[in-house]
C-alpha cells in the first residue's frame, strides 16, 4: 500500500494514478478514497493524474484517537502533496471533503493549489448558531454522533437512503452504492467518524472562502437533504472572489455516484478553462 506519515505518526493511505496535472479528490464523512472511483477512472483516461487519499481514522489510514479536526485534516493534506510534490493541482473535494480542500488551499496550499472544486460542500457552516440562524440544529448532530457510536452499523445502512435521495419518488435505487457507501464507512475507525462529525459540522470556512484568490467551481444538488443548498452552497458561492456555481435540480448529496455522467462533465470543462 502507498502511504505518507505524518509528524504524529499516523499513517495516510493514497492512491496515485497516471501522469499529467494532477487532480487531488478529497472524500466525504464517513467515507474513504474510493468513493471517487466514478471520477477517478475518468479523470485518468482523459490523461490526468489522479490522487485520492483516505482521510486519518477512514478507510485504509491508521485508526488514530485524535486530530480530527479540520486544522489536522488539512496539515494532513499538506504532508501528503509535499510529499509528492503536487504543484498546480486541482483540488475537488465532497461533503466535509470541500471543507478540507478549502481549508488547505486558504492556510496551507498557497503556490501549489491551482483551482478548487466544492461538491455537496458543508461550506460556509452547518451548525445553527446565533450568528448562522438557518442552520442545521445541533441536535441533528447529535443524533449523527448518537447513532455513529452506538449503532454503526445499521445508522449507516439507513443512512445511504437519503444520502443518495433513494427516498424520493421515481428514484432508481442501485443497491450496490448503497452497499459500497456501507462498506467504506465500516472500514473506518468509530471515533474517528464520531469525532468528524464536530470538524465538519461546527467548522467554519466562512475565512477560508473569502480569502482564496484562485478560481472556485461551487457544484450543489438543490435536492441534498445531508448539506442543504440554501445554507450551503448558495452561501459559499457568494463568499468567493473568483467563483462559479452550479446548483442541479433534483440531484442528491451523493451526485458524484448517482449522477457522475453529469458531474465528470461539468468538473472536465471547470479544470479546462
Amino acid at each position: 500500500m502507498s502511504t505518507i506519515t505524518t509528524k504524529d505518526g499516523t499513517e495516510i493511505y493514497y492512491k496515485d494514478w497516471g501522469t499529467g496535472k494532477p487532480l487531488v479528490f478529497h472524500h466525504g464523512w464517513p467515507l474513504s478514497g474510493d468513493d471517487w472511483d466514478a471520477q477517478m477512472m475518468f479523470f485518468l483516461k482523459q490523461g490526468y493524474r489522479v490522487i485520492a487519499h483516505d482521510r486519518r481514522g477512514h478507510g485504509r489510514s491508521t485508526q488514530v484517537a485524535g486530530g480530527h479536526d479540520m486544522d489536522t485534516y488539512a496539515a494532513d493534506v499538506a504532508a501528503l502533496t509535499e510529499a509528492l510534490d503536487l504543484k498546480d493541482a486541482i483540488h475537488i473535494g465532497h461533503s466535509t471533503g470541500g471543507g478540507e480542500a478549502i481549508h488547505y488551499a486558504a492556510n496551507l496550499g498557497k503556490g501549489r493549489v491551482a483551482k478548487v472544486v466544492l461538491i455537496s460542500a458543508v461550506t460556509p457552516l452547518m451548525v445553527q448558531t446565533e450568528n448562522n440562524p438557518d442552520g442545521v440544529p445541533m441536535a441533528i448532530f447529535d443524533e449523527i454522533r448518537q447513532g455513529t457510536a452506538f449503532n454503526r452499523a445499521q445508522y449507516f445502512k439507513d443512512f445511504t437512503v437519503p444520502f443518495y435521495g433513494y427516498n424520493r419518488e421515481g428514484a432508481k435505487i442501485s443497491q450496490g452504492i448503497q452497499d459500497n457507501w456501507w462498506r467504506q464507512g465500516m472500514m473506518g475507525g468509530v471515533k474517528a467518524q464520531h469525532d468528524g462529525i464536530k470538524a465538519f459540522s461546527e467548522t467554519d470556512f466562512t475565512e477560508d472562502l473569502k480569502s482564496v484568490d484562485i478560481p472556485v467551481l461551487v457544484l450543489h444538488g438543490e435536492d441534498d437533504q445531508i448539506v442543504p443548498f440554501p445554507i450551503s452552497g448558495a452561501k459559499a458561492f457568494k463568499l468567493l472572489k473568483h467563483g462559479t456555481l452550479i446548483s442541479y435540480p433534483g440531484f442528491p448529496h451523493g451526485m458524484p455516484a448517482t449522477e457522475a455522467d453529469t458531474i465528470n462533465k461539468d468538473l472536465l470543462a471547470f479544470i479546462k478553462a
